[in-house]
């Protein structure tokens, strides 16, 4: 094991829930070659798994510290012909990351989102690149290494940024995302091509400044939300650092916009209040409605402010009428589950398959002894399927990679994601069979260290990049 440039100590305050357990920062980068493996990587796995997540490398004020803010770290794992060849951990190179560091920072564009940002949120590759994005700033490109090379705006105006849960069209291979402000307007929809230039931008008119997390694309409608979690202005002002909250007297509603037309064109239907921060697929029926599988939040921010611990998450189906004005909801499963997944080939087509992860989002710093699980859901036939990934073991987001992305069938591949163990205080890359869903691990890659509760993570084929 050989620890990179960077080592800060001192990153963990207590008396806050997130900065502690697996909420708690590690503090040095490191790159570790020749892992060992127990059992057998799948020989097709070629690249590399990376997820990011928030990674402080100070905390101003402990007491106000928000689980969602602070320095962007990603950690991968290489599997190349059937071995692990190297972990690596590496702060995203934010201004204010390199600041700290004492490292240059990255060239970026003269202008573009409200933040600099830190890429704390999702990884994700588009137009042979690697990207570490977050709410209201400009995406970091990453080397395969996981190096910061660049902060940019595919070459267009992103005065708000992008949001960290952009969608892939699988037919056009274009790349769709959100991108909310706190001022007007208060939401914008944006298209990359496949090459990564920007190509088209609406302004999309909600009611508030409002946190938009996720939306949903189909084949022929945009899925917007507009839900009760709202900007405030005093908090702002007084330096919480993510001054957003449940507000009882904002009307919720989701809206859709047909792709072929523009922002004008959206109809918005009032739902029951609840939020939603992510969904696992949409897609178009023949009748004109819209269905959309997504984690619905009973509220968000309401009572505690500095984490999403506000009632039980579970999946539900919308199908969302836009003739009738109307969204007819069903429970699809009421485990407690946060982090839904689907086959990216289907994306915008009918699914059949999803896969999230059992626990709700604030037991993801492994403080209990509750199991957590890997959910494999069907959602023709109406069951879900559990994998335990053992006491004082908990599981972040699955992700599905397929064995062939020409032939192969919709579950037919692997489910990967980093597992924390609080006995070792150590995590793993665990590998399973999406298909044969109950059986052991394909393969386990051991880590030598902790792998903190983060957020979104991709497989990177070798393919993607350049």
């Amino acid at each position: 094991m050989t620890a990179t440039e960077s080592d800060i100590s001192n990153l963990s305050p207590q008396g806050n829930r997130y900065l502690e357990g697996n909420f708690r920062p590690v503090s040095d980068e490191i790159t570790v070659t020749d892992l060992e493996v127990v059992g057998s990587i799948p020989a097709a796995l070629a690249g590399r798994y990376v997820r990011t997540g928030p990674n402080p490398i100070e905390v101003p004020d402990p007491a106000t510290h928000h689980w969602f803010v602070g320095d962007g770290m990603v950690h991968g794992v290489d599997l190349h012909d059937g071995a692990a060849l190297w972990y690596r951990n590496r702060w995203v190179r934010s201004p204010e990351a390199a600041a700290h560091l004492g490292v240059p920072e990255v060239p970026r564009p003269a202008e573009g989102g409200m933040f600099s940002g830190s890429g704390n949120t999702n990884v994700v590759h588009h137009a042979g690149s690697i990207w570490a994005i977050n709410e209201l700033s400009l995406p970091y490109e990453l080397s395969t290494e996981l190096d910061t090379v660049r902060q940019w705006d595919f070459g267009g105006s992103l005065p708000a940024g992008t949001t960290a849960h952009p969608k892939f069209d699988p037919v056009t291979g274009e790349m769709h995302f959100m991108a909310y402000n706190f001022v007007e307007p208060y939401l914008w929809y944006h298209v990359v091509d496949v090459g990564g230039h920007l190509v088209r931008s609406e302004s999309i008119d909600v009611a508030g400044p409002v946190m938009v997390h996720d939306m949903g694309l189909t084949r022929s409608q945009v899925v917007a939300f507009d839900l009760p979690v709202v900007f405030n202005l005093e908090r702002a002002m007084a330096g919480i650092p993510l001054p957003y909250e449940w507000d009882d007297d904002y009307v919720p509603r989701v809206g859709l916009m047909p792709r072929a037309g523009t922002a004008a064109d959206t109809v918005w239907i009032e739902v029951d209040p609840c939020y939603v921060f992510h969904s696992l697929n949409a897609y178009d029926e023949d009748d004109g409605t819209v269905v959309i599988d997504l984690v619905r939040h009973p509220s968000m921010f309401r009572s505690v402010k500095n984490g999403p611990d506000e009632g039980t998450p579970v999946l539900e189906r919308w199908v969302i009428d836009p003739a009738g004005g109307k969204v007819s909801t069903e429970v699809l499963d009421d485990h407690a589950q946060e982090f839904p997944r689907a086959d990216e080939r289907l994306a915008a087509l009918p699914h059949r398959y999803g896969y999230s992860t059992g626990a709700s989002l604030n037991d993801f710093g492994g403080e209990t002894d509750d199991h957590t699980f890997v959910l494999k859901h069907d959602v023709v036939a109406g069951t879900t399927e559990e994998f335990d990934v053992g006491a004082g073991r908990v599981a972040g987001e699955f992700v599905f990679v397929p064995a062939d992305d020409a032939t192969s069938g919709e579950d037919e591949g692997w489910l990967i994601s980093y597992v924390y163990d609080r006995a070792t205080d150590t995590s793993d890359l665990v590998i399973l069979d999406a298909h044969d869903f109950g059986s052991d691990p394909v393969a386990v890659v051991k880590l030598p260290r902790r792998v903190p509760a983060g957020f979104h993570g991709n497989w990177i084929p070798d393919r993607a990049v350049r």
